[in-house]
């Protein structure tokens, strides 16, 4: 058997002189320890060395993607025509497979194989004798660099950086320029408080302030280039009944210093804004059409690459930028977040609040293909991202429709209704709901003078009926009581009646009193009054 050991100064074939070796390979390390055992189971035959390193870089890119290079086509030739009939081990399992289909010679590759391969490098200095130690390290170093640069050089990623790195940039330019405005509209409002109100855009206000110095120069100072006509009025009107304090010319000049600074950091702005829209409607052509050129480069920052990108779910690329609030709403068990970087997309934030959620999984589905088509298709064109977004507004019109109640039932399709079943029912007039009056209920006096409380109110605490109150021949009252009746009613009636007695005993004495001393002494019968109960029955 023959093996086949690349280096980075060449190509080495051993021969293999004992495979019996290769059935006990936890003891295979052992076995090469020293030189004079590595010797006795391998012998170097034949090494190929590489002339200069970029035939060694060649070889190893050609290897990295499983093919032949030059030189070990010439190695493989010369094996084919000494030992042909030999089998021949090598340490990849794809390199082999070529070489069997191009050169017809069997290949091993297994566990053995890969030990034996970890053991002869251990002894490579003392194998091969035709490099020195000196050499085979300064190669080693320079085919790795070489090997990296290459790597880098024919990434797919590289060009990602660059989108990266564009769209950091500009999201970090947006913040200083926000804080060098805000800082230019407080340092000259001390002299000019007027002009924030009039001129509300930052890039007419910064050139505005860096033409016009002192606010007492803008009497004779044309600022037609900068302001419309109706601002440059109010601005010069504004000037001369101003409030602000005075000011120096040296600080006039720190603050047109700190305008050309936001005005120069503005027109980088704008070029690389330009510049990431080249790239990404050169990377991402789809994903640009569909989302916007912020939005998709922002997707693939936040996801590493457009590679990785495209490895995401819809689902994910949905929520995309909102882990923070997922992860919160999955611990304190609220609903999960509905959008995250994708929100900023013309679709869905322009939408109306009901349909935002609908239109957020649309377009991730959406923007998910597109992704894909853009990282592994072979088309550099934005057609799928065109019909997409049309496809996509025309059903955000939709959904509008049906949320405005233009539309029937959901989905566009028409309203359903129920079965109407005829129920017949006969219903009668009753006279009595005509009157819509309530009426009137008497409220019976309260007998001020014996200071005693109408017979009335007791019966109403109780929830009986009004027990009737006769006056006499005499001018006081008597009671009757009804006929016991079974039950709770009739104990009812008794309470009210011991109740009644007990208020009226005492007027009963008065009445008795003023009679004796009216006719000397003598009492007058009571009549007895009959009740209701009793006429009825006579």
């Amino acid at each position: 058997m023959l093996v086949l050991y690349e280096t980075s100064t060449g190509y080495a074939v051993f021969k293999l002189l004992d495979e019996k070796k290769l059935v006990q390979i936890e003891n295979l390390y052992d076995e090469f320890q020293t030189f004079d055992k590595a010797s006795s189971i391998v012998q170097l035959q034949k090494f190929y060395k590489f002339s200069t390193t970029e035939d060694a870089m060649s070889a190893a890119t050609a290897a990295v993607e499983g093919k032949i290079g030059k030189k070990l086509k010439k190695v493989l030739k010369k094996i084919v025509a000494e030992d042909a009939n030999e089998q021949l081990a090598v340490a990849d399992s794809l390199l082999g497979k070529v070489i069997k289909d191009k050169f017809n010679l069997t290949c091993v590759h297994n566990t053995a194989i890969s030990e034996l391969m970890r053991c002869i490098r251990t002894q490579t200095n003392n194998l091969i004798t035709e490099v020195s130690e000196r050499e085979n390290t300064a190669m080693s170093l320079g085919l790795a660099h070489g090997l990296s640069r290459y790597k880098l050089k024919f990434s797919g990623d590289k060009i990602d950086t660059m989108i990266i790195q564009a769209v950091s940039l500009l999201d970090d330019l947006d913040k200083e320029l926000n804080n060098y405005i805000m800082r230019c509209r407080e340092w000259y409002g001390w002299h000019f408080p007027e002009l924030g109100s009039v001129v509300q855009d930052h890039a007419a206000y910064v050139k505005t302030v860096k033409k016009l110095g002192m606010r007492t120069a803008s009497i004779t100072m044309d600022l037609s280039d900068v302001l419309p006509a109706d601002l440059e009025q109010r601005v010069k009107d504004a000037a001369q009944i101003s409030m602000g304090t005075e000011i120096s010319d040296e600080d006039i000049r720190h603050i047109t210093g700190l305008c050309d600074q936001i005005i120069e950091m503005q027109d980088y702005r704008s070029q690389l804004f330009e510049y990431l829209r080249n790239r990404m409607a050169a990377i991402a052509p789809n994903l640009t059409v569909l989302l916007g050129e912020l939005v998709g480069a922002r997707l693939i920052s936040h996801a590493g690459s457009l590679m990785s990108l495209a490895k995401h779910p819809a689902s994910t690329i949905q929520i995309l930028g909102a882990e923070k609030a997922l992860f919160r709403a999955l611990k304190k068990k609220h609903d999960t977040p509905k959008y995250g970087l994708i929100y900023h997309a013309q679709l869905i934030s322009q939408s109306s609040q009901k349909i935002k959620g609908k239109m957020s999984r649309m377009v991730a589905a959406k923007a998910s293909l597109s992704i894909r088509v853009d990282a592994l298709g072979e088309t550099d064109d934005a057609d799928l991202g065109t019909l997409q977004r049309g496809y996509l507004e025309n059903k955000a019109k939709e959904l509008e429709s049906i949320e405005s109640g233009k539309m029937g039932g959901i989905g566009g399709g028409p309203k359903k209704f129920d079965k109407y079943q005829n129920k017949s029912q006969v219903f009668q007039y009753h006279g009595g709901n005509d009157n819509t009056m309530t009426p009137k209920v008497k409220k019976e006096p309260t007998d001020f003078f014996n200071q005693s409380p109408a017979p009335g109110k007791l019966n109403k605490l109780f929830g009986e009926e009004e027990l009737k109150v006769e006056n006499g021949d005499n001018g006081h009252a008597e009671t009757t009581e009804e006929p016991p009746s079974s039950g709770k009613k009739s104990k009812k009636r008794k309470l009210v009646a011991e109740v009644e007695e007990e208020v009226a005993a005492p007027l009963e004495d008065t009445a008795v009193a003023e009679n004796v001393d009216a006719s000397g002494g003598k009492k007058k019968k009571k009549k007895k009054v009959k009740t209701e109960a009793e006429e009825e029955e006579a």
